[in-house]
C-alpha cells in the first residue's frame, strides 16, 4: 500500500531543512574551534607579558636568555594561530593520536620558520594543542567544560598513546637528554598523565587566588611559582643540571610557604628571584608552558565551572 504525502509538504523541503541544520552546526563547531584558537593564543601571550617571572622573556627583559626576545615571541604566536584551530577541529572528529601528532610536527615546522630556528614553544604546542583537542571532543559530545571532564577526556581518548609516546627514545630535544641524564619529568610524561600539574597545582592555585580577591596577574603568578615548586622541569636541567633545578624548587617554594602574591613583600621577592636566574642562566621553560595551559583551562571554564 503506498503510503500518502503530506499534501502541505513542498518536495524537497525535509532534505534542505536536515542540510540546513548540518551546516548550521558545521558553522557553530568552526566558530567554536576558531575561538579556541584565540584563547589558546591569548593564553600565550598572558605568559609572556607576566612580571616578574624568574628566568623568563618578557616584555620587560630577556630574563636568562640572549638568543630570544619577546619580538620572537611574539611571531611564534602568531604562525600557531591556525594550528590551535586545526587541532581543536581533530578532536572534535575523534581524530586519531597519529594525527594530532603530525598536526604538532607541522606546526613545530611553522613556529621554528617563524622565529630562525628558535625553540619558542615546542612545549605550549604539545600542552596547549592537546588540551584543544580534548576541549573539541568534549564540545562534539556535548558534555560540561570543566576541568575533571576535560582531563578526563584527554586521558581516555589519547593516554594510552601519550604513556608509549612518553618512552619514545628517537627525540633529540633538549628536554628529551635531560630526561635520560636525570630522570626528570617532562611534558610527555605531563601529557601521558593527563597534565596531573595543570589540573591539580597551577589551576587551583590560580583559583585561590582570585577567590582571594587577588588580580588576575597575581594569580598567574602565584600559579607559576606553585608550577616551579613542583615539577622537575626538563628546561632548567638542561641548563643548570640537579643543582639548578634545586635551585628553582627551592626558591619557588619558598615564595608559596610565605604567602605567594598575598605577602607584603611579594614583587621583590619575585625579583630577587628573577635576578637569581637570569644570573644562574636558569628559564624555567616547561612550567611556564604549563602556565599557558592552565591560562587556556581558566579561559575556557570560566563560565561553566
Amino acid at each position: 500500500m503506498a503510503v500518502s504525502k503530506d499534501p502541505g509538504a513542498t518536495p524537497g523541503v525535509a532534505s534542505a531543512t536536515a542540510a540546513g541544520f548540518a551546516g548550521i552546526e558545521d558553522a557553530a563547531a568552526k566558530a567554536f574551534c576558531r575561538q579556541m584558537a584565540r584563547r589558546a593564543v591569548r593564553s600565550l601571550y598572558a605568559e609572556l607579558v607576566l612580571y616578574p617571572k624568574p628566568g623568563l622573556v618578557s616584555l620587560v627583559d630577556n630574563g636568562s636568555h640572549t638568543d630570544m626576545n619577546a619580538a620572537i615571541f611574539m611571531r611564534s604566536m602568531f604562525a600557531l594561530r591556525r594550528y590551535f584551530q586545526k587541532i581543536a577541529e581533530a578532536g572534535m572528529r575523534d581524530a586519531s593520536f597519529h594525527e594530532l601528532k603530525r598536526l604538532g610536527i607541522d606546526a613545530e615546522a611553522r613556529m621554528l620558520r617563524a622565529t630562525g630556528g628558535i625553540n619558542t614553544h615546542r612545549g605550549a604546542i604539545f600542552c596547549l594543542g592537546l588540551l584543544c583537542a580534548a576541549i573539541g571532543r568534549c564540545r562534539a559530545q556535548g558534555l560540561s567544560m570543566t576541568p575533571a571532564t576535560i582531563q578526563s577526556m584527554l586521558v581516555q581518548r589519547w593516554g594510552d598513546e601519550l604513556a608509549g609516546h612518553s618512552l619514545d627514545p628517537g627525540t633529540r630535544s633538549h628536554g628529551a637528554q635531560a630526561l635520560l641524564r636525570y630522570a626528570a619529568s617532562g611534558a610527555r610524561e605531563e601529557g601521558a598523565r593527563g597534565f596531573p600539574s595543570v589540573f591539580d597545582v597551577g589551576l587551583p592555585a590560580m583559583r585561590r587566588t582570585l577567590s582571594a580577591g587577588r588580580s588576575m596577574r597575581l594569580a598567574r603568578v602565584d600559579a607559576l611559582f606553585a608550577l616551579m615548586a613542583h615539577i622537575s622541569d626538563t628546561n632548567v636541567y638542561h641548563r643548570g643540571g640537579p643543582d639548578g633545578a634545586l635551585t628553582v624548587r627551592r626558591m619557588a617554594r619558598a615564595f608559596v610557604a610565605r604567602g605567594g602574591s598575598a605577602a607584603p613583600d611579594w614583587e621583590a621577592r619575585a625579583l630577587a628571584c628573577h635576578r637569581t636566574f637570569a644570573a644562574a642562566r636558569l628559564s624555567p621553560g616547561g612550567a611556564a608552558d604549563l602556565l599557558g595551559a592552565v591560562c587556556l583551562l581558566q579561559a575556557v571554564c570560566e563560565v561553566t565551572d
